[in-house]
Order: structure tokens, then sequence, then C-alpha cells
């Protein structure tokens, strides 16, 4: 069964907790209203710098040769970005005439994770039930298994080796006779897998001195296995999230040993198994064992590419407008610079609205810190406290969407003043025109069709002269 670990915490407490929150709840209001006005002014200026950079850039017909006339102008232009430089990696003794040379260091580790469930208790209190289980996953740095929960899992964690990830640059790359800066060098991104050439004297030291580290953790014998009772796994069903990150991951392992497998350029040694672009230690690549450690190499090529920057001199420099926002970019194959403008301007709309979500979100977040502490103080008897929050929840949700909408409007009266002006004279008159005119076109049409539906009387027909009476008197 997995690890769980109870705890509870007092009515006092709670209440005591609920109300420091109120001050964090404040500060996170202050940032988060930051971020709103401070977001609405960065897509306005980045706005305004794309529109002026779209109708001041020129084209760059043939960037392999050199043009004195388009110094200091925003120029857009594609060509070979190559390079000359040659990059190593001395712990490994390989090298490659690439852009950039990168090295990726992965650990096959057991890692715990955590889920918590809370419960409401009849007094105040409140019950934690805290759910720990493991699973053996690749991870980018050795986890340290002491501090595991559960003792079955403790110190289970081993590396056969330590490496850092490592990524290198060259310094000279050439875009047809220009050379490019240092920050469009690294916005390239063709990357490709690097054949391994590693020399066998160095291959037999990285064997000899895994073995040893094997044998230390494992001994001779093969490694043992937690008891099954410590075996999470069995027994706790995963959520969708957690199901579909492991389903990625285990995608990635399989591509990985598919392509160690297939791999042209293969060494195997008893705990060094070099593929392709990988260079594995442990026993068997294709069933890693907890400790195991792979290398993968990659290097960016040359390739063509499309800049779009202010020409100094032979190299480039960020364009920089009016407003002081900065631009430059280099993108992946050929493109025109109306295309560059009209990407960044949708990356531009694109993080606005990501920002407004996460800053309305953030608001709603402060509120209900704020007004924590109603539903807290209520927390003695939970169904009527669950009531109450529910309430709560809603106000601080609505309050919070009314004041991020206030803050970007007003963001908007400060950066658009004009566009401002302009929705509020139409949106006045719409009210006046909804407010007044429709009030009297309401009572207008009130007023028609009440003659329609009003009972009409039946018509009297003209009257007719009575008949002329005759009186007999008959005498007794």
């Amino acid at each position: 069964m997995a690890y769980q670990e109870v705890t509870t915490t007092g009515y006092g407490t709670r209440v005591g907790n609920s109300f420091k929150s109120i001050g964090t709840g404040f500060v996170l209001l202050i940032a988060a209203t930051a971020l709103l006005w401070w977001n609405e002014g960065r897509a306005v200026k980045t706005a305004k710098m794309l529109e002026e950079a779209g109708s001041a850039y020129v084209e760059m017909p043939n960037p392999d040769k050199k043009d004195a006339s388009l110094d200091g102008e925003l120029i857009c232009g594609t060509a070979m970005a190559t390079t000359e430089d040659s990059l190593s990696d001395n712990q490994f003794g390989i090298g490659a005439k690439a852009i950039s040379l990168k090295r990726k260091v992965e650990y096959y580790q057991w890692i715990e994770h955590a889920s918590e469930e809370k419960e409401d208790k009849l007094g105040g209190k409140e019950v934690t039930t805290t759910t720990y289980t493991y699973s053996k996953e690749w991870v980018s740095r050795p986890v340290e298994s002491a501090q595991f929960k559960d003792p079955a899992y403790q110190k289970l964690n081993t590396v056969l080796t330590t490496y850092e990830d490592q990524e290198q640059w060259a310094e000279n790359v050439s875009w047809g006779a220009y050379k490019l800066s240092e920050s469009l060098i690294h916005s390239i991104s063709s990357k490709e897998a690097m054949d391994l050439a590693i020399s066998e004297d160095l291959l037999t030291q990285f064997d000899k001195a895994t073995k040893t580290a094997y044998e230390r953790f494992y001994g001779v014998k093969q490694p043992t296995q937690p008891a099954q009772s410590a075996q999470p796994a069995q027994t706790v069903v995963l959520s969708d999230s957690a199901k579909a990150v492991a389903d990625s991951l285990q995608a990635v392992n399989d591509s990985i040993n598919k392509a160690m497998a297939n791999a042209e350029n293969k060494k195997d040694l008893e705990y060094i198994h070099q593929a392709g672009n990988v260079l594995y230690f442990g026993r068997v690549p294709g069933s890693p064992e907890v400790g195991d450690v792979r290398v993968t190499f990659e290097k960016v090529v040359p390739a063509k590419v499309t800049v779009m920057a202010v020409v100094d001199g032979d190299t480039f420099k960020p364009f920089k407008a009016k407003n002081g926002k900065r631009f430059e970019t280099l993108v992946m194959g050929k493109k025109t610079g109306d295309e560059i403008i009209e990407d960044a301007q949708d990356a531009n709309s694109t993080w606005t609205w990501i920002l407004r979500i996460v800053g309305i979100l953030l608001v709603i977040s402060a509120f209900k810190s704020i007004f924590g502490f109603l539903t807290m103080i209520l927390k003695v008897v939970p169904f009527i406290a669950n009531i109450i929050g529910f309430g709560v929840n809603i106000v601080c949700t609505i309050l919070g969407i009314f004041w991020s909408l206030i803050i970007i409007a007003l963001a908007w009266l400060f950066y658009r003043p004009l566009l401002s002006i302009c929705l509020l004279a139409i949106g006045a008159f719409l009210v006046w025109v909804f407010a007044f005119k429709g009030k009297d076109k309401l009572k207008e049409l009130a007023a028609k069709a009440g003659n329609k539906t009003a009972p009409q009387a039946a018509p009297v027909a003209p009257a007719e002269p009575a008949a002329p009476t005759t009186t007999n008197n008959t005498e007794a």
C-alpha cells in the first residue's frame, strides 16, 4: 500500500492563519494589479514598436555582398548561417565544427510524489491525509532519497556517475557577408544528433569506473527491489494528468531506446553502451536500473535563416523604436518581413491575453485570501462553512473580475487615451439610446399593443319607432 501521513490542525491555528493570509492577500492584490497595468502598457508599446518596424524595414536582396548604403537601416534578409569554429567536449573527448554543441544528462531515480486530501471536522479541526507514492523516472538531477517519507524507499537512490549539462556556442557565425550577434546566434535551432567518436581507451575507463560504482551499491548480485507491500504503483490509480505525463515520458524513453537499438555507430562494453548520440552508463539500456545515467549529445548545424535587425557595420544590432522598445529576430528558413511582423504581432496578442488571464486569476486569489477568514470562522460547523464559503468564492470571483476590468480600463485610458475615449463615447451613446430612446420606443409599442388587444364594443343598431297601441275600454 501507499505510504500515508495524517496531520491535524486545530481550529485556533486555522483561524489565526486565515487572519495572517489577509496581509498576504493585499500583497498579492497589489502585485496582480501591477501585472495587469504593466501588461497593458507592454502590449501597447510592443504593438507600436512593431508597427514602426513594419513601416521602416527594407528587404536585403543579397546578404552575400555588403552594402554600405544599408548601414543603420532595419533590414530583412535570408542567407545561410555558417561557422568555422570548432567546439569540443573535453570530458568525453569529442568535438565538431558546429554553431553549438549541447550535452544533456539524465539520471534514473526513484521519485516521491505527494497528494493531499483535507477534511473538516466538527469543532473546526482539519485533518490532512498526505499520500506518498514512488516511481522510477529519468530526471535531470540526482534525487536525495534519504528524505523520503516512506522508510521502504529511503536511501534507495544512487548514481553511477555525475555530469553537468553543457551548452557551447560558436563566437563567429557568418550570415552571408555579415556576422551574427550573440543574441541572434543563440536563436538558431537547427539541432541534429551528434555521432559520437569516443576513444576506446576513454570508454574503457568509463566502464571500469561505472562497474566499481555499480558493485559498491548493488554488489555483484542483481539489485533487490523494495518489498511488495511498498510498491505503490500496483495499488494507486494515477490521475489523468499524471497518466499523460507518464505516457509522454515513456514515449520519449521508448524513442531513445529504439534509436539506440537501431544506431549504426554502436559500442557495447559491460557497463558502457554507445549508440548514435547517446552514451549510456548501466548494464542494460533497454531495462534501466536506479542509478543508470544517459548522456545525449546534439549539435546546431549551419542552416538557412532570416534576420530582421539593424545593420551595424559588418554585424547587427536591435532596432530601437521611438518609445524605446527594441526589436531584432532570427527565424529559421525563408520569410518575408511582413510575415515576421505579423507573427510578432500575433505573439504579442497571445502573451497579452495570457498575462491578462493570469492577472485576473491572481486578483481573484487575492480577494479569496483577504476574505477567507469569514469562512474559516464558521468551520466549527463544516456544513454551514461550506455554504458560506461557496458564496464567498462567488463574491470574490465577481469582485476580482470587476477589479481587473477596472484596472485594464484605466490602463487603456492611460496608454490608449484616444481609443478609450472613443469607446467610452460609443458606450455612452448606446446607453443613452437604450435607456431613453428605447424607453420611449417601448412605451409606443406598448400603446400599440394595448390598442390591438383591447375588446371592442358591438355596434348599436338604430332604434325603430314604437308601434302605436290601442286601448279598448269595456264597460261592465
